[in-house]
C-alpha cells in the first residue's frame, strides 16, 4: 500500500462561535434551529461529563453537568416532539429520545475532544464517525478475545510480584486495557493495508508488552529480573528498557512491529522511533507504515521534547503521515496529583492542540469501547494524515515502583482503589450478564491458571532483543575506499557549477561558481571547504550513496559554508523564483540527497536523526549544530542514544554531527561545542570524534564515514568563520584524489628532523596560529603535529611521528580551549603512553573558567597571542 503523506498541512483556522439565533419566522423552523445546537453542544462539550474516570463513583464527585447540554437551556421541553424530516438522529421523536441518544454516544465511556481542531471538515468527519459506529457492543468472539487478553495482562502482572517481588517492574494493572487495545491496532493497521509498525512505550507495562505483544521469551526477562542469573550478569540495560521486533499475525496479514529501545528519559524516544518511521517510509514507499506511540499522561503533558516532536514532524522532511499516541493515564505521576480538571477544562492531552489533534478518550475499565476508539483513530490518521490521541483513562494500582507506598501521599485515592475491584473481574461480570451476580471468583481463577500456563509455555522464536550485528574490524584499513580521479572529480564540479539556462542566481552564487570552477580548472588550485563538501556530496551520490543533511539553516549554512540550495532572482516581486539544488543532477542513477531545514529545535531533531540513522543504515545521515554549543539542548540524546546505543542495544548508528566549534571572542555561547564532555563518553571505540584542520582532511572524512563498514556515530568538531576563510587551510584537488583521512597530520615544514628537539601537538584552526608565529621566529627546532582525530586516538601514529625525532626532549599540548574543556585532560594518558622514555609532557591551554569563553574580540587575542607564546617559549631547565 502507497503511504503517501502530506509535507505540509495547511489547516483553516475556523470560529467555533455558535451562530447567531435565526430571526424568528415560525415555531417549527426556531424549534429546529434550537436541536440543531443541543446537538452540537453535546457534539463539543459531551466529553465534559462523560463516564471516563474509572474511579469517579468512589474517588470523587462526577463533573457537573454544563447548562447547554440541557433541553432547557435552549428553551425545549423534553417531551416535545421533533419536528419532521430530521436528518441527525431521525429515530428519536421526541427531545428526550434525542437527549438519551447524544448522552449514550459523546458522554458515556468513550468521548470525543475535538476542541484543538481548527478544520471544520475534520471535526464533522469525526462527530459522523461517532455516530455511525454502532453503539451496541462487540462480537461475542471479539469480546472473548478481549477478555483473554485482559487475564493474559493480569495474569503475567501477577506471576512477576510474586517471582520477582524484588524488581521493579512498573505494573500495568489499573490500565490492563492497553494490551487489548495495541492488539486491535494492529488489526487495523492491516485492514488499512499498514504492514509496518513503529512503536514506542514507556516503562509502565513494557515488561508486559514484551511478553504479551512482542512475543519475548518469558524465561529470558524473569531471569533478567533475578540478580543470580546469566542473562542477569551479561545484561547491558535493564528489562524494562529493551525492545524488539515481532512478527504479528491478523486476519488482515501480517504486521511487522518494531519496538524502540527507550532509557529512563521518559519521552526522548518519541523523536527516535519518528526517524526510524519516517526512514523507513522513504526507503519502502510502497509499504504503509505508521508509528505508534505510548505516553505517560504527565509525561506527555510535562516533557518539552513531546512539543518540539510534535511541531517537527508536521514539518517538510520530518512528516510521517500522522502518529497515533496513547496515553496510558494513570491520573499520578510519580507522587505528584495528575488528575482531570474538567470543570477547568485542562487534560494532559491539551499540548496536542499544537497540531489539532483529536482525542478520543476511554475509561480504561471499558474495554468494548477500545473497539470503537481503535476504529475511528486510526481511520482519521489514514485519512488526513495526521496525528490522533487515545487517552486511555485508568488508575495505578501500586506504586510508581512496586516498592513505592502510595497510601503515604494520597491516602483517600489509594483506598479508592483499594475498593476498586480489576477490569478483568468488572468485564467477567458484563461477559455474565449481569454485574451485580458475577459468576463464581473459582470460574475466573480457572481461567487465570490456565492462560498463566500458556504464558509460561508458550513457544516462541522472537528474539530477546535486538541482536548485536556480527563485530567487524575495527582496524583503520577497514575504511578505506578509492578516492575519485581529478578528471572524476572536475567533472563533477562542472555539474554542480551549471544551473539551468533560464535560472537567475544571486551575485554571491555567481561568484561561487566563478570561484568553484577556478578551483576545479587547476589540480593545484586551492579548493575551499564549501567546495570541498559539496564535491564529497556529488562523489558520493554518484556513485549511488544516498545522504541527508538536517538542521537550522543547513541549506546555506550558518557561516555561508555550503550554499547546497540556490534561490532564482528573476521576478521577485511576483514570487517566481524557484530553487535549484545542484546535488539531486548527478545524474540518472545517483543517490538520493535530501538537504533538510530544521525547526528551532536540538533535541527533538537530533533525536529523529539518530532513530532516521538506525534505520537508514546505508545512508550518509548528518545532523548540524547552527553553533556547537547549541549540542547542549540534545544532550539527553547524546548521553543515552548516541554513546551508548550499540552497547546496550545493538544499534548500530553512522549519525554525523557536524557541531561549529573554535574560540573566535563570540561569547560563551558560540565558541565551543565541549569537546571535553564527548571525550568523556568515548569508550570501547563507540564513536568518532574528530577535529579537521585542512578542507581536503574535510573531504575524505565526509567520504569514509559514508563508506564505512563498521558504522559508529561522527562527532566532528567542524570550522566557523575564521578556519572557512583561511586560505592556508584550503587544500588542492589533487590532496583530494590522492590522499585519504589521515588521523595525525605531521609536518611537512620540517627540513631537519634531527634539529628538532621539541614537538608541539594541537587541532583545528590552532595549528595555524602557532604555525604562523613559529615561522616568524624561525624556529627549526619546534615541529608541530595536528591531531586530527581525537577519538580512537592514533597512539601508533603518533609514536611513529615522534621516533621521527631522535633528539626529542619536550611535547606541549596546546590547545585553544580551556583546560577543563578542551582535550588536554582526555589525551593525557594516551600521550604519556605514546611517549618515548624521558621526554617531558606540558600543557597550555586557556585559564578553566565557568563560562569557557571571551565575549570581548580584543580579550579573546591577547589571550590567543598568549597560548601561542607560551606553546613556543623554552622552559628553562633546573
Amino acid at each position: 500500500m502507497s503511504n503517501n503523506y502530506p509535507e505540509h498541512l495547511a489547516l483553516p483556522r475556523l470560529s467555533f462561535i455558535p451562530s447567531e439565533e435565526p430571526a424568528a419566522v415560525d415555531a417549527t423552523a426556531l424549534s429546529s434551529w434550537y436541536i440543531a445546537q443541543f446537538i452540537q453542544a453535546h457534539r463539543n462539550l459531551g466529553h465534559r461529563i462523560a463516564r471516563l474516570d474509572p474511579l469517579t463513583s468512589s474517588a470523587q464527585q462526577a463533573a457537573p453537568m454544563p447548562a447547554e447540554l440541557t433541553p432547557e437551556f435552549y428553551g425545549l421541553d423534553p417531551a416535545m416532539a421533533r419536528p419532521p424530516g430530521s436528518t441527525f438522529f431521525p429515530s428519536a421523536t421526541t427531545v428526550q429520545q434525542l437527549d438519551r441518544q447524544l448522552k449514550a454516544i459523546y458522554c458515556g465511556a468513550i468521548a470525543l475532544d475535538c476542541s484543538g481542531i481548527r478544520d471544520e471538515s475534520r471535526r464533522a468527519w469525526l462527530f459522523s464517525r461517532m455516530e455511525a459506529v454502532s453503539s451496541t457492543a462487540p462480537a461475542a468472539a471479539q469480546r472473548q478475545a478481549i477478555f483473554h487478553r485482559l487475564l493474559t495482562a493480569e495474569v503475567w502482572e501477577r506471576h512477576l510480584a510474586a517471582t520477582a517481588s524484588h524488581a521493579k517492574r512498573f505494573s500495568l494493572e489499573g490500565c490492563e486495557s492497553l494490551l487489548p487495545l495495541m492488539d486491535i491496532l494492529i488489526e487495523n493497521a492491516a485492514r488499512h493495508g499498514v504492514r509496518q509498525m513503529f512503536l514506542g512505550l514507556p516503562h509502565r507495562g513494557r515488561l508486559n508488552m514484551l511478553v504479551n505483544l512482542m512475543d519475548f521469551p518469558v524465561q529470558h526477562i524473569l531471569a533478567c529480573l533475578n540478580h543470580d542469573s546469566h542473562e542477569a550478569i551479561s545484561q547491558n540495560d535493564l528489562p524494562f528498557h529493551l525492545g524488539g521486533s515481532a512478527l504479528k499475525q491478523t486476519g488482515h496479514g501480517e504486521v511487522a512491529v518494531f519496538l524502540a529501545h527507550n532509557p529512563s528519559h521518559l519521552q526522548s524516544v518519541y523523536p527516535v522511533v519518528s526517524g526510524m518511521a519516517r526512514a523507513f517510509q522513504d526507503d519502502n514507499p510502497d509499504t504503509g507504515c505508521v508509528p505508534v506511540m505510548v505516553h505517560g499522561d504527565a509525561a506527555f503533558a510535562g516533557q518539552g521534547i513531546v512539543m518540539e516532536t510534535l511541531n517537527l514532524t508536521r514539518a517538510e522532511g520530518y512528516t510521517l503521515g500522522g502518529t497515533i499516541h496513547i496515553i496510558v493515564n494513570n491520573q499520578i505521576a510519580f507522587t505528584t496529583s495528575n488528575a482531570m480538571d474538567v470543570a477547568g477544562n485542562l487534560y494532559c492531552t491539551d499540548i496536542g492542540r499544537l497540531v489539532d489533534a483529536p482525542v478520543i478518550r476511554v475509561n480504561a475499565d471499558h474495554p468494548d469501547d477500545l473497539v470503537r476508539a481503535a476504529a475511528i483513530a486510526f481511520e482519521y490518521r489514514m485519512k488526513y494524515g495526521a496525528d490522533v490521541i487515545i487517552d486511555l483513562i485508568g488508575y495505578r494500582r501500586l506504586g510508581h515502583s512496586e516498592h513505592d507506598i502510595p497510601a503515604l501521599t494520597h491516602p483517600r485515592l489509594q483506598a479508592a482503589i483499594t475498593r476498586h475491584p480489576p477490569v478483568t473481574t468488572l468485564y467477567h461480570a458484563r461477559l455474565a450478564g449481569d454485574a451485580a451476580n458475577a459468576t463464581a471468583a473459582s470460574d475466573i481463577d480457572n481461567l487465570r491458571a490456565d492462560i498463566l500456563r500458556t504464558v509460561l509455555t508458550r513457544s516462541t522464536e522472537s528474539k530477546p532483543a535486538m541482536q548485536m550485528p556480527p563485530a567487524t574490524d575495527n582496524n583503520a584499513s577497514g575504511l578505506r575506499f578509492q578516492a575519485p580521479s581529478i578528471e572524476r572529480l572536475q567533472a563533477l564540479a562542472a555539474i554542480i557549477t551549471t544551473p539551468p539556462e533560464d535560472f537567475t542566481v544571486h551575485a554571491v552564487i555567481r561568484k561561487l561558481i566563478q570561484k568553484w570552477q577556478a578551483g576545479a580548472a587547476d589540480a593545484q588550485h586551492p579548493v575551499d571547504w564549501c567546495f570541498a563538501e559539496n564535491l564529497a556530496c556529488a562523489s558520493l551520490l554518484g556513485d549511488g550513496v544516498d545522504i541527508r543533511v538536517s538542521g537550522l539553516d543547513v541549506g546555506h549554512g550558518t557561516f555561508m559554508h555550503r550554499h547546497a540550495r540556490w534561490f532564482a532572482q528573476d521576478d521577485i516581486d511576483a514570487h517566481a523564483g524557484g530553487v535549484f539544488i545542484p546535488l539531486d543532477h548527478i545524474g540518472a542513477d545517483q543517490g538520493r540527497f535530501d538537504i533538510v531545514n530544521s525547526p528551532l529545535t536540538e533535541e527533538a531533531v537530533l533525536g529523529f536523526e539518530y532513530g532516521y540513522s538506525v534505520q537508514a543504515q546505508r545512508r550518509l545521515t548528518i545532523w548540524e549544530a547552527q553553533f556547537g554549543d547549541f549540542v547542549n539542548g540534545a544532550q539527553v540524546i547524546v548521553d543515552q542514544y548516541i554513546a551508548p546505543g550499540e552497547h546496550k542495544w545493538g544499534y548500530r548508528s553512522g549519525l554525523t554531527m557536524l557541531l561549529p566549534h573554535g574560540q573566535e571572542g563570540a561569547g560563551p555561547e558560540h565558541s565551543t561545542a565541549y569537546l571535553g564532555r564527548f571525550l568523556q563518553l568515548c569508550a570501547d571505540r563507540n564513536m568518532r570524534i574528530a577535529f579537521p584542520s585542512t578542507s581536503a582532511q574535510w573531504f575524505h572524512l565526509l567520504r569514509q564515514q559514508a563508506v564505512a563498514t563498521d558504522r559508529k556515530p561522527l562527532v566532528v568538531m567542524s570550522p566557523k568563520s575564521q578556519l572557512y576563510g583561511n586560505p592556508r587551510s584550503h587544500s588542492s584537488l589533487q590532496e583530494m584524489a590522492e590522499g585519504e583521512f589521515k588521523p595525525l597530520l605531521t609536518d611537512r615544514n620540517v627540513a631537519d628532523p634531527t634539529a628538532v628537539d621539541r614537538v608541539i601537538l594541537c587541532s583545528g584552526k590552532f595549528f595555524y596560529d602557532i604555525e604562523a608565529a613559529r615561522n616568524e621566529a624561525n624556529d627549526v627546532a619546534t615541529a608541530i603535529i595536528r591531531v586530527e582525530q581525537l577519538y580512537p586516538f592514533p597512539e601508533d601514529a603518533l609514536s611513529e611521528a615522534l621516533a621521527a625525532f631522535p633528539h626529542l626532549s619536550e611535547v606541549v599540548w596546546a590547545q585553544e580551549e580551556d583546560k577543563n574543556q578542551g582535550a588536554w585532560r582526555f589525551v593525557r594518558d594516551a600521550l604519556e603512553e605514546s611517549l618515548p622514555p624521558g621526554i617531558a609532557l606540558r600543557n597550555v591551554c586557556r585559564i578553566a573558567t565557568a563560562a569557557g569563553a571571551h565575549s570581548s574580540l580584543r580579550r579573546h587575542q591577547h589571550e590567543q597571542r598568549r597560548l601561542v607564546a607560551d606553546a613556543l617559549a623554552r622552559k628553562q631547565k633546573l
